[in-house]
C-alpha cells in the first residue's frame, strides 16, 4: 500500500490549498536558511577547535559535603556580576 503518483499530487494540492503558496514559500526559505546556517556552523566548528576552548581556566566549584545547617545561604552565589 505505497503512495502512487496520483496520491502524492492530490496530497500536494490539498497542502497548497490549506496553506497557500506564499506561506509555503516562506516556510521553505526559512528551512533552507536554517539548514545553511547549520552547515556553516558545523564547517566553522570543525576548522577551529583551538579557538573554541576558553582562554582562561574555569573556576572549579568546591565539592565539600553539605553542612549540618541547611538554612545557610551562600552569599557569593547570589551576587550579580
Amino acid at each position: 500500500m505505497g503512495l502512487s503518483t496520483t496520491h502524492l499530487i492530490i496530497f500536494l494540492v490539498i497542502i497548497v490549498v490549506i496553506f497557500g503558496t506564499k506561506k509555503l514559500r516562506n516556510i521553505g526559505s526559512d528551512l533552507g536558511g536554517a539548514v545553511k546556517g547549520f552547515k556553516d556552523g558545523m564547517r566553522d566548528g570543525g576548522d577551529k577547535p583551538a579557538e573554541a576552548a576558553p582562554a582562561a581556566p574555569a573556576q572549579q566549584v568546591a565539592t565539600n559535603p553539605p553542612t549540618a545547617n541547611k538554612d545557610a545561604i551562600d552569599v557569593e552565589a547570589k551576587a550579580k556580576h
